[in-house]
């Protein structure tokens, strides 16, 4: 088939290069705009870009996919069918009914739930026990397209954002490839989504949501610091400086400490009590120092019993 690619970040890159390795012809990867990155500002590619400069495929950079000019664009580039995974802008109807089979996209959840911006990370954070990928048939409301295919991926009890997004991103990949082969058959069945369905709307992130609330259950802090790693990462305030919490594992232990509080430091961690239960901390990030565990770091700092985050 002949395929449009548009697509920004890490998670979409190998979903290109599978179509490559399929067999199908490229003929157009869209991605955004290259950004200023690091200290130097100076502009960056975007991980699509550079998988697609590998693959020898055309770029397009639209800040706008929906200005006409950027239309015409695309109108140069016949093609069969639209994949999109993470591209970063809203499509209007003139792309999605712009070839024949239409925009078909990756999502990283088994939709119904989880639209929106983080289903990965909100999956964890959630304390689901599996999620998975979604191929879909892209119409103008946000995720709510005919499902094509899915996959099942199981939620470890440790994992991260970072290794779901590993781990989804190759199942994403394959089951785009499998969906191509679908629709070029006609072997495919799209099921529409309950419109009454139960669904979570997975929010966009930012930093504010890594601070850490001690009066919360500990087992929702460890899956908060779990699916904010490694971004935007979950931290705490201790005497007016910010620690990142990289690690920690739920004790069932309580003591009369306020939420916050250190109530223990050993070689095994740094044990916080929260609004139900302790959290012991295994590894964080003091600041201006390098990620480490609590044992190496208690082995430079003494931490008082008493101390209190967020204070």
């Amino acid at each position: 088939m002949r395929v449009i690619f548009m697509g920004t970040p890490d998670f979409a890159a190998p979903t290109l290069e599978a179509i490559v390795k399929a067999g199908h012809q490229v003929v157009l990867a869209v991605t955004q705009p290259d950004k200023p990155k690091g200290r130097g500002k100076q502009l960056a590619f975007s991980p699509v870009k550079e998988m697609a400069l590998k693959c020898q495929i055309p770029v397009f950079q639209p800040d706008r996919i929906r200005k006409e000019e950027h239309l015409e664009e695309l109108r140069k580039y016949p093609a069969d069918v639209m994949v999109v995974v993470a591209f970063g802008q809203i499509l209007p109807k003139a792309v999605l009914e712009m070839t024949p089979y239409g925009c078909i996209n990756v999502h990283a959840s088994l939709l119904p739930k989880y639209r929106g911006a983080a289903p990965i990370q909100w999956s964890i954070i959630d304390g689901e026990k599996e999620t998975g990928v979604t191929t879909m048939q892209m119409d103008e409301g946000l995720d709510t397209g005919d499902m094509l295919l899915k996959t099942v991926i199981t939620i470890e009890d440790t994992e991260t954002g970072g290794s779901l997004h590993d781990k989804l991103q190759v199942a994403g990949a394959k089951l785009l490839v499998e969906t191509l082969k679908g629709l070029e058959a006609g072997t495919l069945k799209p099921k529409s989504q309950p419109e009454a369905s139960p669904t979570a709307y997975a929010k966009m992130l930012d930093k504010a949501l890594g601070d850490i609330q001690w009066e919360q259950e500990a087992k929702s802090i460890e899956r908060l610091i779990r699916g904010l790693n490694p971004w935007p990462s979950a931290y705490s305030r201790m005497e007016d400086k910010v620690y990142k919490i990289w690690q920690a594992e739920v004790l069932n232990q309580e003591s009369e400490a306020l939420p916050g509080t250190i109530t223990e430091t050993t070689r095994d961690g740094i044990t916080v009590q929260t609004g139900k239960g302790s959290l012991r901390i295994t590894q964080l990030q003091a600041p201006g120092k390098k990620r480490m565990k609590a044992e190496e770091y208690l082995r430079g700092h003494q931490l008082e019993i008493g101390t209190v985050f967020n204070r």
